[in-house]
């Protein structure tokens, strides 16, 4: 698949769940699915970061821009990693999991340059540590393949685009492959890439494959 992003982000045509409106905030269980009336979600976003439908916390923006084209987004925000069970909370989605690591790389979120453990998460709950694993896109898609193998897998965020391409990886102190293939993920958006993304997702939902 390859996009043109010279279409304007607001001139497609909105897809047909736009019938549901907006919702109050995007679901995070099937209970908060059933109350707007969604039998399924079209997008379903992973992010280590909590679900606070604020600017500051990047997939909610993301989640409401592809909701303004009419898509039933859900988030799993901060899932227990250690199975594949938390990332089936929402059930299958119809077009694709989107997989984040949040606002922050995990690794910088979880260690000082001096590689000393740190010990809070501004972008978590009360700032409690620990609730993301270390490179959160990684595991959390090969999590979303356990769960449903064969769903498009598109990552993304600042810890995807700076791992894009084979890369020196500090912690390890070694040239690490592109994230690209650690993850086994379909697609890789990078950079401000919301222009792609609704591309992306407009052509999937009219039967392109990736």
């Amino acid at each position: 698949m390859s996009t043109d992003s010279r279409q304007g982000l607001f001139d497609y045509q909105p897809y047909w769940a736009e019938c549901f409106g907006t919702a109050p905030f995007l679901p995070t269980s099937r209970a908060e699915m059933d109350a707007l009336g969604w039998d399924q979600c079209d997008v379903i976003i992973v992010t280590g970061d909590a679900y606070v439908d604020h600017p500051s916390f990047g997939m909610a923006v993301i989640g409401r821009v592809l909701e303004s084209h009419g898509f039933r987004v859900g988030i799993i925000a901060q899932p227990d990693w250690q199975s594949a069970a938390a990332f089936q909370a929402l059930g299958e989605p119809s077009l694709y999991f989107g997989v984040a690591a949040g606002n922050m790389d995990s690794l910088i979120n979880h260690y000082t340059a001096d590689r000393k453990r740190r010990n809070d998460d501004a972008y978590s709950p009360a700032g409690a540590p620990g609730l993301r694993p270390d490179r959160a896109v990684i595991v959390y898609a090969q999590r979303c393949r356990e769960a449903y193998g064969q769903v498009p897998l598109v990552i993304g965020s600042i810890e995807a685009s700076l791992r894009r391409i084979a890369h020196y990886d500090y912690w390890s102190d070694k040239v690490r492959r592109s994230i690209l293939l650690d993850s086994g993920a379909d697609l890789l958006l990078y950079g401000n890439a919301e222009r792609a993304l609704v591309e992306m997702t407009h052509r999937l939902a009219a039967g392109d494959t990736i």
